[in-house]
């Protein structure tokens, strides 16, 4: 890896496996930023500091949280779709849409024109 030639004094640099965290974004439904962030400060915390500083609770428990957190997303998954969406009930919040920027929508392609969307050439 390039910038473990760079910085020889960082040990931690080697340790970084790209393929194992582009499968883990692989793996994860479409989702917001905030929910891609919290999953890496969560992974960050528990894979790093907790790891460091206390890995006999990390050897043990690590396991039981990462199926704790997993359960616990699939479960409320199943009750809020049973309690609002089966209901007719829509909550309308910033965190129900995927991005706050009208022109999200917009098309990119060059000449096509919609109305309130800038034209690319």
């Amino acid at each position: 890896m390039v910038l473990s030639k760079i910085f020889p004094e960082k040990k931690w640099i080697p340790l970084i496996n790209i393929p194992v965290i582009s499968y883990g974004f692989a793996g994860m439904p479409p989702a917001t930023p905030t929910n891609i962030a919290s999953w890496l400060i969560t992974g960050a915390i528990f894979n790093y500091f907790v790891f460091k500083y206390h890995k006999g609770w990390w050897q043990k428990y690590n396991y039981v949280l990462s199926a704790a957190l997993d359960a616990g997303t699939a479960f409320m998954g199943v009750l809020l779709f049973f309690a609002l969406q089966n209901e007719n009930i829509n909550l309308k919040w910033w965190g129900t849409k995927l991005d706050h920027c009208p022109l999200a929508t917009c098309p990119t392609a060059p000449g096509i024109m919609v109305d309130g969307c800038p034209v690319f050439k």
